[in-house]
């Protein structure tokens, strides 16, 4: 037996934003990892910005900043679906919010590349 609710644009935006708060915090050691080598010198946190300009730090920052904006976007959902009385159209409300991510991680990524 399939589960329907599983297709369900509600429940694809639950899992979204578990899914976005979940890397969001398994991210977030390692982003004080790399904020402790200012404490070992400054010698120590210009070898870490150097890491920064690899291509594939450049790919990390934008899966984080798309995935902050999925997260903030999907949050914001939640918080209208609990405090507002009008709910409106669920698909909308999910749409809206992943390309509100989207747009965002695009448009960080064409200002990162300049």
């Amino acid at each position: 037996m399939r589960a329907a609710h599983r297709h369900h644009p509600g429940y694809l935006a639950f899992l979204a934003h578990r899914l976005s708060g979940l890397a969001l915090a398994l991210f977030l050691p390692f982003h004080f990892l790399f904020l402790g080598t200012a404490i070992e010198g400054e010698a120590a946190l210009e070898g870490a910005l150097a890491w920064t300009a690899n291509p594939l730090a450049k790919l990390a920052e934008w899966g984080l900043v798309t995935l902050l904006a999925l997260h903030l976007a999907l949050g914001l959902r939640v918080l209208a679906i609990e405090f507002l009385p009008w709910r409106g159209p669920l698909r909308l409300w999910v749409g809206l919010g992943g390309g509100a991510a989207l747009a965002t991680g695009l448009l960080f990524l064409a200002a990162s590349a300049r």
